[in-house]
């Protein structure tokens, strides 16, 4: 029969990373008890001993664990551990002190410490498997809060975020507007596009849609800019073939680089006259809905803003009787593909067979928009990749 050893075993050095440890101790003799211990466990490491509290402040360079004593000629007690706590940034710290006292541990470990170690009771196997586990833990705190720190970082973000999107400024009973935006920047809620919707005077609605380049942080905030620009112009009662050059100038002052450019639709609804003035730069054109059909505006399309100043052609569009919905939308809704793995574009004329299929017709107005982005993920296979904005304005039963 094999006999077992009851002796605890010893570490492998071969096995394990080198701990650098500060022992704050104003006893030689105990300091050498200390290192005596750490051989005797046949463990790696680095020890570097500080006889004050002043002292290991300056030693603190590289160190992963901290063994205190509580008895030091500069700081006494708990009063010294909360200064040590205080300096000691990312490294563990275990009390090792000559006083047996329950109370006096759990106030060490409730303050900060990792453990609490009473001389004379601990060998070195003992006490190096405490002070490795006293890392680990301490390295697990701070991954926690890391992490924590990240998450508080994110929600921050997000609320930021969902503040810098738009409300609608209407008040007019006359037409509905219906929102939806989808960032495609991972993690963010807002991306390049952007869109806003403004009410002037009783009779008149100013809708836009946009696409700044990009997917990034910059890109969103320039997004934001335009959009706030848009809306200034138009409360500020800048003429209409006007607003569209305007903004123009705040993108070229604003963007980071010269190739950063935007595409824009917007509209001028004339709500007594049942019509609407349309300008794309650049942009793909709205869809009309109305008897049961969906169609494209055959709208005329002038460059995208920022690479050469040009007016922005206007196009009148007569709304069929009083029962229509116009859908504008950015160019991330008809990017993706058709058929999963497919290289063909849904494209404008397949949203448009999309509103025409039956199902589209019994979603309410209001889930229109995504149901639109529904569908568009499952025919891409996938979610589509770029930003999707979309304002739906409707006018009585809307189709």
């Amino acid at each position: 029969m094999t006999e077992r050893s009851l002796a605890p075993s010893r570490y492998a050095a071969n096995q394990l990373e080198r701990l650098r440890i500060l022992l704050v101790e104003d006893d030689e003799g105990d300091a050498f008890l200390v290192r005596e211990l750490l051989t005797e466990a046949d463990a790696p490491f680095e020890l570097t001993v500080a006889s004050t509290l002043r002292e290991a402040r300056e030693r603190l360079t590289g160190i992963e664990c901290i063994l205190l004593d509580l008895g030091l000629p500069d700081a006494e007690g708990i009063d010294g551990l909360r200064k040590l706590l205080a300096v000691a940034e990312g490294a563990a710290v275990c009390v090792l002190t000559g006083r047996s006292d329950e109370h006096l541990g759990m106030q060490a470990v409730a303050e900060g410490a990792q453990d609490y170690l009473v001389k004379g009771q601990v060998d070195g196997v003992l006490l190096v498997r405490s002070l490795r586990y006293a890392v680990e833990r301490k390295r697990a705190d701070e991954n926690a809060r890391r992490l924590r720190e990240v998450e508080l970082l994110q929600a921050e973000s997000a609320r930021l975020e969902r503040g810098l999107l738009p409300q609608p400024l209407m008040q007019t009973a006359e037409v509905g507007v219906e929102t939806f935006y989808r960032s495609g920047r991972a993690l963010g809620l807002l991306g390049g596009d952007f869109f806003d919707v403004v009410q002037i005077g009783d009779d008149r609605l100013h809708v836009i849609v946009g696409d700044v380049c990009g997917h990034g942080v910059d890109e969103a905030a320039l997004g934001v800019e335009l959009r706030v620009a848009w809306r200034a112009l138009v409360l500020a009662g800048v003429p209409e073939d006007q607003v569209l050059p305007s903004l123009e100038q705040v993108l070229m002052s604003e963007r980071r680089a010269r190739e950063v450019f935007a595409t824009v639709a917007a509209a001028v609804i004339d709500l007594p006259a049942n019509r609407a003035t349309v300008r794309l730069a650049g942009h793909p054109p709205p869809v009309v809905l109305s008897g049961g059909r969906a169609r494209p505006v055959a709208a005329r399309t002038g460059i995208v803003l920022g690479v050469r100043p040009t007016p922005t052609p206007a196009t009148e569009l007569e709304f069929p009787g009083d029962d229509w919905s116009l859908l504008m939308y950015t160019d991330g809704l008809i990017e993706g593909h058709t058929g999963g793995a497919g290289t063909e574009r849904l494209d404008v004329d397949g949203l448009c067979k999309l509103l025409d299929e039956p199902a589209a017709r019994e979603v309410p107005l209001a889930g229109l928009p995504p149901w639109l982005v529904a569908r568009a993920d499952q025919d891409n296979g996938g979610p589509l990749t770029d930003d999707v904005a979309m304002l739906l304005i409707s006018r009585g039963g809307g189709r």
